[in-house]
Formats: C-alpha cells, structure tokens, sequence
C-alpha cells in the first residue's frame, strides 16, 4: 500500500494546519492508522491513532490535535491547533503494526 502525505507548510506560533494522508490499501477501514513526527536529531515520535473509532494522543498534542479518517476517500487527516515551536517535524502517516509508511510532509512552526 501507498501513503501520501499533503498539507504541511510554514505556520507562526499558535496557528493551525491540516495535514491529509491518502492510502492505497483495500480494505482501508479495517486498519488502524497513526501520525508520527521526526525533528532534526530527534528520533521518530509517535503522534496519534484512530483505530475502531478510537483515538489516542501523545500527551505532547493531547488537547490541540485532532485525528480523523474518512474511509470511503481512504484518507486520514491531522489537524493541528495551537502550533508550537516544538512542533516543527516531518509528520508522517503510518499503518499500525505494519511496514507501510509515507514519505512525510514537512511543518514549520516559526515566527
């Protein structure tokens, strides 16, 4: 399966972004799907997962960042409230508990 990430970009401090992944996988509802991040000399981070209608955060962006999926587009999004400098990574899109992962899209948080 392919993941494809969109929507990154450069953003002041408290501002918002809504980062996109498009899958190709059939039977996309059936996965459960996550956000990662990786700054520079920092190691990849775990972000969020939609799962069943679940979610759960990172208590880093519990509060100010949201996970959705839309399973008839096959897509998950990331909306990111709140920005902060630490924020700033290469956010990517991850099937759980499988080798499938994006190429990542690039959010900078600066002034």
């Amino acid at each position: 399966g392919k993941l494809v990430e969109s929507g990154g970009g450069l953003v002041q401090p408290g501002g918002s972004l809504r980062l996109s992944c498009e899958a190709s996988l059939g039977s996309f509802e059936i996965y459960p799907m996550a956000w990662y991040r990786q700054a520079p000399g920092k190691q990849r981070e775990w972000i969020a997962t939609i799962s069943d209608g679940k979610t759960r955060y990172t208590d880093s962006v519990q509060g100010r960042f949201i996970i959705s999926r839309d399973n008839a587009k096959k897509m998950i999004y990331l909306q990111m409230n709140s920005l902060k400098p630490d924020d700033t990574a290469v956010y990517v899109c991850h099937v759980e508990y499988s080798d499938h992962w994006g190429i990542g899209t690039q959010v900078t948080v600066s002034s």
